[in-house]
């Protein structure tokens, strides 16, 4: 008898989605030398502007703005932040630690015991407010001493380091931690602008984030041994609590071909395997894909492995797949097309889209197109763990802010995403980019605001630094109440 398959396609939200939001050590924490916590390499980036590139110091110049050393002192007031998390109705936090307060060295014999009571009381804030941790080990805060001794992931010897200080908060948080994320954005190694940033390889001399010289070899050695890295916390993770769940981290650069000449549907083709598909390939399926070797040897890169390495990267895949978006760009064999920015990368202007103040092009198709496809080659649980508008917000004379334009920009990519479940898609959860103003990472700004929360503070390092919610701070929680039906 034959059998009528029902339509059990959903058009909404799952039960249990993960609502939330996103931030970083380095650009939110501030602390940077209380606590035992040692410099890391976001340390030693200065302060710039959307034209100003950032710069790296070897060492610290007290005439500088080093944006991370205060960032918006979420280490002194994690309590007031976290209770306006609770108050949207966040159920979940994506958050880092920096790996500095916990090893100050990266190097030590022992862990810093006062930087994992912190991690202790901000976990316990959370729970306290029904908030999911979700964590991020490594975000471009690598310790600034293996970078200085070791040339950072270009050595071998960091990923032992990075092992033990897994181990260290593996066993310290096993009944308080359930999600994590072994690198962010480990794919900014595949181009120039990620050496200090994902692979902190330093200079040689204090440069600008637009004249660092670039070894592609390098990168890719250190690259290589994130990956075995990552593979070897996944597998430890496992054994130290089965329950937990081990994510990657991607930028998703979603890149279209400008025409349909085929020429440029190849190259889009191309830049989407090595800029986004090729980490995780190797974090999700576990093995290097054909197109990396071939690339690997058109360029005669030899990466250096161990005997071993490729049953660890085999044995160590992650349980889901994480990403950023933001926008998208487009890629086209003629080298004379207008170019535009976006996130730590550069593309091609799409004449179809409007660009934010910072020439990020706004694609809320993008995202569902890169959702498809990624899930259609991967067929694992997903989070969209980064995604947001930088603006410039300003406060009305009666105090308010209203940020309608942020609201708008995630209005449409929230529909986009309901648009990709629909397709079948499985989307566990949603962690806007900035949930509080922090810190710009391309360019060290406050001025380049995300958040629901408004930090009164300048890109001189001026404010109060007191909180106020915004307007799409109450448009996100009806969000979260509604389960994403209220837009």
């Amino acid at each position: 008898m034959n059998q009528v398959m029902k339509n059990q396609a959903i058009n909404k939200f799952p039960e249990g989605f993960l609502w939330g939001g996103a931030t970083a050590a380095n650009q939110l924490e501030g602390g940077y030398n209380e606590g035992g916590k040692g410099l890391s390499t976001a340390d030693v980036m200065t302060a710039g502007t959307h034209t100003t590139p950032r710069r790296i110091t070897l060492e610290l110049d007290e005439s500088l703005n080093y944006p991370s050393h205060e960032a918006v002192d979420f280490y002194h007031r994690y309590k007031e932040d976290i209770e306006l998390f609770g108050q949207m109705g966040f159920k979940v936090f994506r958050l880092s630690i920096a790996w500095s307060r916990i090893f100050p060295n990266g190097d030590d014999a022992e862990p810093n015991e006062e930087g994992l009571k912190f991690y202790d009381s901000v976990f316990a804030e959370l729970k306290k407010r029904g908030i999911e941790p979700l964590v991020t080990i490594s975000h471009y805060e690598t310790p600034l001493n293996l970078a200085k001794q070791y040339n950072g992931w270009t050595s071998r010897k960091l990923i032992d380091f990075y092992v033990k200080y897994c181990e260290t908060i593996f066993n310290r948080y096993k009944d308080t931690v359930k999600y994590w994320l072994t690198f962010n954005e480990i794919n900014m190694l595949t181009m120039p602008f990620g050496s200090i940033f994902a692979g902190a390889i330093l200079p040689d001399a204090e440069a600008d984030l637009t004249t660092m010289k670039d070894n592609e070899q390098q990168r890719y050695q250190a690259l290589h041994h994130q990956f075995v890295a990552s593979a070897k916390a996944v597998k430890l993770g496992h054994e130290i609590n089965p329950e937990f769940k081990i994510g990657c981290m991607i930028a998703y650069l979603c890149s279209y071909p400008l025409t349909c000449n085929p020429d440029d549907v190849i190259l889009a083709q191309q830049k989407d395997n090595l800029t986004n598909f090729l980490c995780s390939d190797v974090q999700v399926r576990g093995a290097y894909p054909g197109f990396a070797k071939r690339y690997f040897a058109e360029k005669g890169i030899e990466i250096a492995m161990e005997a071993g390495d490729e049953q660890i990267l085999a044995e160590g895949c992650v349980d889901y797949y994480t990403c950023s978006y933001y926008s998208s760009t487009c890629v086209s064999a003629d080298p004379d097309q207008e170019k535009i920015g976006g996130n730590m990368s550069m593309g091609l202007k799409n004449p179809y889209l409007k660009a934010s103040a910072w020439e990020w092009q706004i694609d809320p198709q993008g995202l569902r197109w890169s959702m498809n496809n990624i899930y259609n080659r991967y067929g694992i649980p997903m989070m969209v763990v980064e995604n947001g508008l930088g603006a410039v917000d300003t406060v009305e004379e009666d105090g308010s802010i209203n940020d309608d334009y942020r609201i708008d920009y995630l209005k449409q990519h929230i529909e986009a995403m309901k648009e990709a479940i629909f397709d079948g898609v499985d989307l566990i959860g949603y962690t806007p980019w900035g949930c509080i103003d922090l810190v710009s990472a391309g360019t060290g700004e406050m001025k380049k605001r995300y958040g629901f929360i408004y930090v009164d503070k300048d890109n001189e390092g001026k404010g109060t630094l007191d909180r106020k919610p915004k307007k799409s701070f109450y448009w996100y929680k009806q969000v979260i109440e509604s389960n994403g039906e209220e837009l």
